[in-house]
């Protein structure tokens, strides 16, 4: 019955919009959309392709360490760079032999997934 994932909601602390933007905006290449009227004005949601990111503000914020969304993305290497040269450190992950992947934390510590 399931058909596809519409969104993945991730926890962010109070007062992290901007970094919020300038990792999901201009380091994923995310676009910013207006949350709907009548919703929480704290956070926001980014979407690309389809994909879309929604970032709730938390009191009492903890990082999912082990919780996580995976993206699939087109080019894993240029990714890597992109994370890298922005200064986010990113984990290679080669125990699943059939599947090339990484992980890389967002600016809160969420665990984040990228595979190819």
């Amino acid at each position: 019955m399931l058909l596809r994932y519409d969104h993945v909601q991730l926890a962010i602390p109070e007062g992290g919009e901007d970094r919020a933007r300038a990792f999901f905006a201009t380091t994923l290449g995310m676009t910013e959309v207006a949350k709907p009227p009548g919703l929480d004005p704290t956070g926001c949601w980014f979407e690309a392709n389809g994909v879309e990111v929604h970032l709730g503000v938390e009191p009492g914020f903890a990082p999912a360490r082990k919780a996580h969304p995976a993206f699939v993305v087109a080019d894993l290497d240029v990714l890597a760079e992109r994370l890298t040269a922005a200064g986010h450190a990113v984990r290679w992950d080669h125990r699943i032999p059939e599947r090339r992947r990484l992980h890389c934390d967002d600016p809160f510590g969420n665990r984040l997934e990228f595979l190819e």
